[in-house]
């Protein structure tokens, strides 16, 4: 159960974004310091009291992991870091007016119960068995929602994928055999940014390959990510977890299949700055058969005229004229919230796995041809759907080039990302105290 929990909760318990107020240096009767700041970050603060139970969060996690932890100094500031760094995105989306409403959380916390196997009422005392506060937890999963919805907004959507990059990748696709292999991959990043002087490069050229000739000599690659890595995942051992053979970052691509499990790489050099890459392990390989479904359905999206259970009482009003004899398609195109499929009557055409929202996804799989749904509600709304069709093929053309596609766009996110951090961190006021 922990384990399972732990997917959900993917930030720290210290993001609970705190301004620098008396109750930094709240006192006690006998007039001792209650708590101290860690750091200033811009118009708010680290607590010490949140880093301390971060840092024995972290500590907590690497023994259970069999990691020998680095000196405690240098462990604090690397959890510190990342705490700033979360701190001044979540100071960002607060700026460009990123609001997380009540619902979009409970809809969430409902998704969580769910694959728990309890109702949303549960939930609080399942947490509590787990020693976690629920309304903690609350804080923290709308943090970590506004910090989605900031990346979506500052990140995913300003890359841009081509034709000519797609057509590049499948004619690069076609002639490397490891394309459809998976690769179980760690790093170690020393960031350089774009404005850093020869100076500043060298010394972290010195650095990358001192920490590589510490691998050569057989010292822990976990421990030293933890102790010297810059990048986002420096406190999980560096691990970036398993990634596709086409979706590898480009600096990656040439290095990565012709490394073997347990290998390490030589410095790479990218924008971000140096990184030592290692190959936990590799899967896959073969031929990608794919069960695809079409399937066409009507949304009503909750808005400020309409809420969710007006908007509940719309679907089944239209899903009842369906099933008296109203044409499907003709309502979704007169009625549907959904600006990509109303066209269409619906139709959303044939996919794969993974593409619909989980709670879609499971309707999916359930609904038999030519049955009209109950309603389904997910993130987007209440929906209707009818499964149109089934087969199972060979990847065609047009889906080869939409997993292309989704394929650079996530070779380039990664990268994306850390430079947009490390922009952020630039140009954020940050004074530690510790």
């Amino acid at each position: 159960m922990r384990a399972l929990l732990a997917s959900f909760l993917i930030l720290p318990a210290a993001l609970a974004c705190l301004t620098a107020t008396a109750q930094t240096r709240g006192l006690s009767e006998r007039g001792e310091l209650l708590d101290g700041i860690a750091a200033i970050v811009n118009d708010g603060v680290v607590l010490k009291s949140e880093l301390q139970a971060e840092v024995d969060r972290v500590e907590q996690r690497l023994r259970a992991q069999g990691t020998q932890l680095p000196p405690q100094r240098t462990l604090a500031l690397q959890v510190l870091e990342r705490l700033v760094a979360t701190r001044i995105q979540l100071q960002r989306a607060e700026r460009v007016g990123i609001q997380v409403s009540d619902e979009t959380l409970n809809n969430a916390l409902a998704n969580i119960a769910e694959r728990n196997n309890v109702s949303i009422a549960e939930l609080p005392q399942m947490l509590a068995r787990e020693g976690i506060d629920y309304q903690v937890y609350r804080n923290q999963m709308r943090d970590q929602i506004a910090l989605e919805q900031l990346r979506q907004r500052d990140v995913l959507s300003r890359i841009s994928v081509t034709p000519r990059e797609i057509d590049e990748h499948l004619a690069r696709e076609a002639s490397r055999p490891g394309a459809n292999m998976e690769y179980d991959l760690s790093q170690i990043l020393i960031a350089v940014t774009a404005t850093a002087t020869p100076e500043v490069v060298a010394a972290a050229e010195a650095r990358v390959a001192e920490l590589r000739e510490k691998l050569r000599a057989g010292e822990d690659f976990v421990e030293l990510a933890v102790s010297y890595s810059d990048g986002q995942q420096a406190l999980e051992g560096g691990s970036l977890g398993w990634r596709k053979g086409d979706e590898l970052p480009t600096i990656f691509a040439e290095v990565v299949p012709a490394l073997q499990p347990g290998q390490v790489s030589e410095p790479i050099r990218s924008a971000s700055g140096f990184h030592i890459v290692r190959l936990n392990d590799r899967r896959g390989g073969g031929a990608v058969i794919e069960e695809q479904v079409n399937a066409r359905h009507i949304l009503i999206a909750p808005n400020e005229v309409l809420d969710d259970q007006a908007a509940r009482d719309k679907i089944n009003g239209i899903r009842q004229r369906i099933l008296d004899g109203d044409d499907f398609a003709a309502v979704a195109r007169a009625v549907s919230d959904d600006p990509g499929s109303k066209a269409d009557g619906g139709d959303l055409g044939w996919s794969g796995p993974g593409i619909y929202a989980p709670e879609f996804q499971l309707a999916l799989e359930g609904l038999a041809e030519g049955v009209v749904s109950e309603p389904v509600r997910t993130r987007f709304g209440w929906h209707i759907i009818e499964v149109l069709g089934r087969r199972v093929q060979d990847t065609t053309e047009e889906v080869q080039r939409q997993q292309a596609a989704l394929a650079i766009r996530n070779s380039k996110l990664g990268e994306e990302t850390d430079l947009w951090i490390r922009r952020l961190r630039d140009q954020a006021f940050v004074e530690y105290r510790i």
